[in-house]
């Protein structure tokens, strides 16, 4: 009786290194895209909780006061969407933080302006592949926006004299969740 061996055949330690580092490759040129893809996807859905939030806001200030808005803050935001699934709303009062989700460690903060004539929404640590999609949601229901890079100062994309332009605002943004978006609204 006649035994008859056959040889094992497999990946060689190289045929695997090689496609492992073609992997690895492939992994570190698109996670940084998923990730802007991510958050370009939301910006629609947060644009929409914002803008709803300005409208109410307009509508319910009381007429015929010089001062609407005096005493709007954060919380007044945060009372609005700690329910929602687009926006993560942590602590009270005065220690209320509303993350926005369109950048690493992004938040969401409202204040009066204007000795309470108008308010302002301020959108920091905005990536950039939310610029301009978030401006342009908002430019609508927002009378004054600027923008500004981490290192630079704030330029006006919209007020009386400035007409919004997406390409306007998309050039003042810098690459990564490094942008501060000022919404003003009256």
């Amino acid at each position: 009786m006649s035994v008859i061996k056959t040889a094992q055949q497999g990946f060689s330690l190289i045929e695997v290194s090689i496609v492992t580092a073609i992997v690895l490759l492939l992994a570190i040129i698109g996670v940084p895209a998923i990730g802007g893809y991510v958050v370009e996807n939301k910006v629609p859905k947060v644009g929409e909780e914002l803008a709803r939030f300005v409208l109410q806001t307009k509508v319910n200030a009381p007429n015929g006061s010089s001062t609407p808005y005096a005493g709007i803050d954060t919380t007044s935001f945060a009372r609005m969407v700690h329910d929602s699934s687009i926006f993560s709303v942590s602590g009270a009062d005065a220690t209320t933080k509303v993350q926005h989700g369109l950048g690493t460690g992004g938040e969401v903060s409202v204040a009066e302006a204007d000795a309470g004539a108008a308010f302002t929404i301020t959108l920091s640590k905005v990536h950039d592949a939310a610029c301009p999609s978030i401006a342009s949601v908002l430019q609508r229901v927002s009378d004054i926006i600027t923008v500004a890079a981490e290192s630079q100062s704030a330029t006006i994309v919209k007020n009386a004299s400035t007409h919004y332009s997406a390409l306007a605002a998309e050039s003042y943004c810098e690459a990564g969740a490094v942008n501060t978006f000022v919404f003003t609204a009256s």
